[in-house]
């Protein structure tokens, strides 16, 4: 193997070293795990892994590169890696997804954008980016001596980051955050809009929006969101997609819309899971109640069991178990399509009935809104 000193393996792309030394990429690969491995000695909990960067990023992106990547793992314990890299293209904007294997590059899982911070998109191409990764949080109690991060540039927002150009919406004096989720811009809270009422009380067209809290308490609201009959949320109107009493430029996700989010999040069996936030007790509230089957928020939708109100007779149940997220897709004048959560379940159902839940337009629910194209 060729001699290098620190700052040649520091300050080259894996490319240029594969040219010029040697030309074999398992001399490289051994060589960093020597200086790695050196690293780890100094604290165990570390995650040792390999900068890995495509020979030909172009096969991965039409439009964009990387190059000159550097991958430093901190020594002081935090488990954060710093990744520094040159952006290469053509067009104004980019976004980086960032992808770790731990058996040699056979397999990549994406790395959640919580545990992301810096120079992920959007950015203009240029060098001097950087990005840190939380890597021991995102897998903790993991080493490996093949472990790879595969970045790739593109130029479709990625999934699990703030919606480009709308991090926050301020609506009725609250803040919400975003999230984009494929082509989707949702907000990441459940809404929280309106004057409380009792639970004993209809919700009626008064000009006023009117809301529930679990247990008929303003701090279950201020927590996981109201609760709202259909027909409040629609505002006395049944067209699907419409605004209801969302904010301006949002509106009230279809029973299709809802749909394209869960096979977005791999299907009905399982997107459940990926949508559900991993806070369960004894976290604080807001959480989800043990065993939150299957709960890894890949795409910090962040969904918590915010409960529901049975129809008309003040009665909350299934906080910490369940939620209930209403579409603005009727199925009849008594009932309407529904999205349920479930806390010993990483499925999501679609329904628009249930005996157990009672499922009728005048059921409490919470509401998610989604995005206008």
């Amino acid at each position: 193997m060729c001699a290098m000193s620190a700052k040649q393996r520091r300050d080259h792309t894996l490319q240029s070293i594969a040219q010029n030394c040697c030309n074999d990429e398992r001399n490289i690969i051994e060589m960093k795990l020597k200086r790695i491995s050196r690293l780890n000695t100094e604290s165990k909990y570390l995650i040792s892994f390999i900068c890995w960067i495509f020979f030909h990023s172009t096969l991965f992106s039409q439009t964009g590169s990387i190059s000159n990547i550097s991958v430093s793992q901190r020594t002081d314990g935090s488990g954060k890696v710093d990744i520094d890299f040159t952006l290469n293209g053509t067009v104004s904007v980019y976004y980086v997804a960032v992808e770790a294997s731990f058996n040699g590059g056979n397999t990549f899982m994406p790395i959640p954008a919580g545990f992301l911070s810096g120079d992920t998109g959007p950015i203009s191409p240029g060098a001097g980016k950087h990005i840190i990764w939380n890597g021991l949080q995102s897998f903790p109690n993991t080493y490996s001596v093949q472990s790879k991060v595969k970045l790739t540039p593109t130029t479709t927002p990625p999934s699990g980051v703030p919606c480009p150009g709308t991090p926050t919406v301020v609506y009725g004096g609250q803040t919400y955050n975003t999230v984009q989720i494929g082509t989707q811009c949702w907000l990441k809270e459940n809404l929280n809009i309106g004057t409380m009422i009792n639970g004993s009380s209809n919700q009626t067209n008064n000009g006023i929006i009117e809301k529930y809290c679990y247990n008929n308490l303003e701090s279950n609201c201020n927590i996981y969101g109201g609760l709202y009959q259909w027909n409040e949320m629609m505002q006395y109107v049944t067209t699907p997609g419409l605004k209801g009493i969302c904010p301006s430029g949002w509106h009230l996700p279809t029973d299709g819309e809802w749909t394209t989010l869960t096979n977005y999040a791999s299907g009905e069996n399982i997107a459940g899971g990926k949508l559900k936030s991993v806070r369960t007790v004894p976290d604080p509230h807001p959480r989800w109640d043990s065993p939150n089957t299957g709960a890894i928020d890949d795409y910090e939708f962040s969904i918590f069991p915010s409960g529901n109100l049975k129809a008309l007779d003040d009665f909350f149940f299934n906080q910490g178990r369940y939620a209930f997220i209403w579409t603005s897709t009727e199925y009849n004048y008594a009932y309407a399509w529904h999205r349920v959560f479930i806390y010993n379940s990483n499925a999501i159902q679609r329904t628009y009935y249930s005996v157990y839940h009672d499922s009728k337009k005048t059921n409490g629910f919470s509401i998610r809104c989604l995005m206008d194209n």
